[in-house]
C-alpha cells in the first residue's frame, strides 16, 4: 500500500500538492510539516490517505478530484439509477 499526502484547497476546489510515500511514518511527518506551512490558510485541508495506487485513491476519495458540480451530478445520477 502507498501513502499519499494530499493538500487540498477547499475554496479553489483543487489539489495544491500531492506526494507519495512508502511508509505511513514518512507520510505523517510530511503532513505535520505541511500543516505548519499552511497553518495560516483556513481553506487548506491536509490529509494522508492510503491506497494501492493514485487511480484507486481517485475512486475512493473523489471529492478531492471532482468539482462540486461534478459531485452533485454524480450523486444525482446514482440516485436516479437506484430509484
Amino acid at each position: 500500500m502507498q501513502h499519499y499526502l494530499v493538500i487540498y484547497n477547499r475554496r479553489a476546489g483543487k489539489i495544491v500538492r500531492r506526494q507519495r510515500f512508502q511508509t505511513p511514518d514518512t507520510a505523517m511527518a510530511a503532513r505535520f510539516e505541511a500543516e505548519r506551512e499552511f497553518r495560516e490558510e483556513p481553506d487548506v485541508e491536509i490529509v494522508v490517505l492510503g491506497a494501492d495506487s493514485w487511480d484507486a485513491l481517485r475512486q475512493t476519495h473523489s471529492r478531492y478530484f471532482e468539482r462540486v458540480q461534478e459531485l452533485a451530478e454524480s450523486a444525482l445520477e446514482r440516485e436516479l439509477l437506484s430509484a
